[in-house]
């Protein structure tokens, strides 16, 4: 993001009361009515919806930064997600009508919004791609390649990207049940595309993790 546009964003935002929430704790509940935008500036959140069975299906992760829920915001759509704080998190919230008129009166600030959700948009679009023409395998790959570009810490010596996340993680984040993703990353473990340590998942080379999404698919 743009120095100048992260600085108005926080500008605006700290105008209002700093809130804290502690790792697992949720920010807004499914079918909550949205007491204002929430921007945040430390930290990370999920944004998930829970199955028929009860299983947990993570949608997106916000990491600063961010604000949301900006559908209900901008369309007043009904929020059907539940917002789960991941680590500690700082976020402020404004009041909707506030936030509508900022976005508005900054053009620079809205073209930024737009571009991330387009990028977003992409990042769906792949996923869609997989879920419906992929096997489990593959849909794993690409679970694990956009978490990587998304929110890896890359190690510029050997190309490795770790990831602090953990097989359940995996589970909810790709809709695969917890025994499938096991056994998918047994077998990118034996071929050593992948090493697991505890709440850890480490890339050993995005390229060559790339380039096995490509001759798969």
């Amino acid at each position: 993001m743009d120095e100048a546009i992260s600085q108005k964003l926080e500008a605006f935002f700290t105008h209002y009361k700093e809130q804290k929430y502690k790792k697992g704790e949720i920010l807004l509940r499914a079918d909550e009515d949205p007491t204002g935008v929430y921007y945040l500036n430390n930290g990370s959140v999920k944004i998930y919806g829970i199955s028929r069975k009860g299983d947990e299906i993570v949608l997106n992760i916000y990491k600063p930064i961010s604000f949301f829920p900006m559908s209900w915001a901008m369309n007043g759509t009904v929020n059907k997600y539940y917002y789960e704080a991941v680590t500690d998190v700082v976020v402020w919230r404004a009041p909707r009508e506030a936030v509508i008129t900022f976005i508005k009166s900054n053009p620079d600030v809205l073209y930024d919004l737009m571009s991330r959700i387009y990028h977003g948009i992409d990042g769906i679009l792949m996923r869609m791609n997989y879920l419906m023409a992929g096997s489990a395998r593959m849909r794993l790959l690409n679970e694990i390649f956009i978490q990587a570009q998304r929110f890896g810490i890359v190690n510029k010596k050997n190309g490795s990207v770790e990831l602090t996340m953990s097989e359940k993680d995996l589970a909810a984040s790709s809709g695969m049940t917890r025994e499938t993703v096991s056994r998918e990353m047994k077998i990118l473990k034996e071929k050593n595309l992948v090493t697991v340590g505890q709440n850890t998942i480490l890339v050993r080379d995005i390229d060559r993790l790339e380039q096995e999404i490509m001759n798969d698919f």
